[in-house]
């Protein structure tokens, strides 16, 4: 029989070392990141400016519906709305991305354990906002599937 009344050891605590070449590569991967983020908030930026010229359009001359293709049959409105999601959706991993980069170089460069804790939660946040998106999409597109195939049952 086990002795349940044993005294149970805590593990030593482990500590994991950054080694220079690990450094090299966040300083490297800090600078790729900031170019991508620095993109990404430009993009964005154009996405949520152009959400409002293009659904001002769309009202403005109803013979545009036409050009831009389904989306355009929404409306001004619902062109807007899913502009601004757009530029939404893209924003937030993008500061997510900016905020890596730098509290990523300010840690390698300065060795503030602080700053890189930072960097690696912000990192955390980007792919747990990509899981979820992805999650969703997948569903989204899966419902899709099952709506058209019901509805090709139908006919």
């Amino acid at each position: 029989m086990e002795n349940f009344d044993q005294e149970v050891t805590q593990p030593s605590e482990v500590k994991l070392v950054v080694t220079e070449e690990m450094r090299s590569y966040i300083y490297d991967a800090t600078k790729w990141c900031k170019l991508l983020a620095i993109v990404g908030i430009v993009v964005s930026i154009f996405l949520l400016i152009g959400s409002f010229g293009i659904g001002a359009l769309i009202n403005a001359d109803p013979k545009m519906q036409a050009q831009l293709g389904p989306l355009a049959s929404a409306g001004g409105l619902g062109v807007t709305i899913f502009y601004l999601l757009m530029g939404l959706l893209y924003f937030y991993p993008s500061i997510l991305l900016y905020k890596f980069a730098n509290k990523g170089k300010q840690g390698v460069l300065f060795g503030d354990q602080a700053s890189l804790n930072e960097a690696f939660l912000s990192i955390k946040s980007l792919f747990k906002f990509m899981g979820i998106l992805t999650i969703v999409l997948v569903a989204t597109y899966f419902i899709f599937v099952l709506v058209m195939g019901a509805g090709l049952l139908k006919m």
